[in-house]
């Protein structure tokens, strides 16, 4: 097979110099120890196969999506493009907008939520906390209701910073959990059934990444299209209904 036919196991979004985004599948690790299935090793073997490289490769993780979520994440090919964009991040000058689908209806049509979170010391689990407390760190979104029904309110969320499970802890803090988030109170599940319960999906979606490309003058902005999860799901059909009417409207 010509290796420039070779097709990855997931979707690359953006493509050009050493930025590479690429769409993250739900259930699917950012990072992990060798012997896991990742996202990381999946491109970085995709990568060699295409160029019919041995060895190592340079490949950085600038950022990360948490497991059960699904959309789109950057890598860099190269040091120098690496420490550019990693300092975007730092001076949060990156865009980044989730789409969210969380349980119950939130009050107001738009709204800013500031908190205090940590994460919870050798658990795999965060909090909101008093700003006083032990670790406490400041997590700021604004977010906007697209649509919802009785039942569940589609969200479109623009992160100011990026803690630790931030917006599954805030959505939760406010009584309205992502779907299918079990860990942060949700009942419900989302996604398709799996035996391993670490591969579960939740409804929060990596939408769109804004950002400078950092070896040319270029703005990049990736949109990754939403995942076969949720096209499938009957809580999203009343939702997607309501935007198509929104946008012939």
């Amino acid at each position: 097979m010509n290796p420039s036919h070779i097709t990855p196991p997931f979707r690359i979004l953006y493509e050009k110099g050493p930025c590479i985004c690429v769409q993250k599948p739900a259930g699917l690790l950012t990072q992990a120890p060798p012997g896991i299935d990742n996202l990381e090793t999946q491109l970085r073997d995709f990568i060699k196969q295409r160029e019919q490289k041995t060895g190592n490769i340079y490949l950085a993780i600038i950022h990360r999506l948490d497991r059960p979520v699904s959309g789109a994440i950057v890598f860099c090919r190269n040091v120098r493009a690496a420490q550019r964009l990693a300092a975007q991040f730092r001076e949060r000058t990156v865009g980044k907008t989730y789409w969210a689908i969380v349980e119950g209806r939130v009050n107001q049509p738009t709204g800013e939520w500031t908190d205090h979170i940590r994460k919870i010391p050798d658990v795999a689990q965060g909090e909101v906390v008093d700003a006083s407390a032990e670790g406490a760190k400041l997590a700021q979104l604004s977010y906007r209701v697209m649509a919802a029904t009785d039942r569940h309110s589609l969200l479109e969320i623009e992160l100011g910073t990026g803690r630790y499970h931030q917006i599954r802890l805030q959505c939760a803090a406010r009584g309205v959990p992502v779907l299918g988030d079990r860990l942060y109170g949700s009942d419900s599940a989302f996604g398709p059934s799996v035996e391993d319960a670490r591969h579960h999906h939740i409804a929060l979606h990596a939408r769109r990444l804004q950002f400078r490309h950092p070896m040319v003058d270029e703005q990049v902005d990736v949109v990754a299209p939403l995942p076969s999860a949720w096209q499938a799901s009957a809580v999203w059909l009343p939702l997607k209904d309501q935007l198509e009417e929104e946008v012939t409207s």
